[in-house]
């Protein structure tokens, strides 16, 4: 048990993603987050399974290059980031918001 708990590293996940498509997603039982650009899959995997107690049943990622955005006459570019989409096992859930 040492081994797999030296093994994962909570920091490979950023923070979730919200948005409309997102949300969307919510209702298929699919989580989106924003995880480090060097994560591999079983990585991802690893430390979701770890921190949320909850089983996978497939994982998608994708590079969400910069964007260019512009203020008055200055152009600049948005932060690149991975994606990852995560469908959970029909059992599990994940508790973004905790209820009041």
């Amino acid at each position: 048990m040492t081994n797999n708990a030296k093994s994962i590293n909570i920091d490979i996940i950023k923070y979730p993603v919200i948005t409309d498509k997102s949300t969307q997603l919510l209702e298929e039982n699919k989580y989106t987050f924003a995880v480090d650009d060097q994560a591999h899959k079983k990585d991802i995997k690893k430390t979701i399974e770890h921190t949320f107690n909850v089983k996978i049943k497939t994982i998608n990622t994708c590079n969400r290059y910069p964007k260019k955005k512009r203020v008055g006459k200055f152009v600049g570019y948005k932060k690149r980031y991975k994606k990852a989409i995560i469908t959970l096992e029909d059992n599990y859930i994940i508790q973004l918001f905790p209820d009041n």
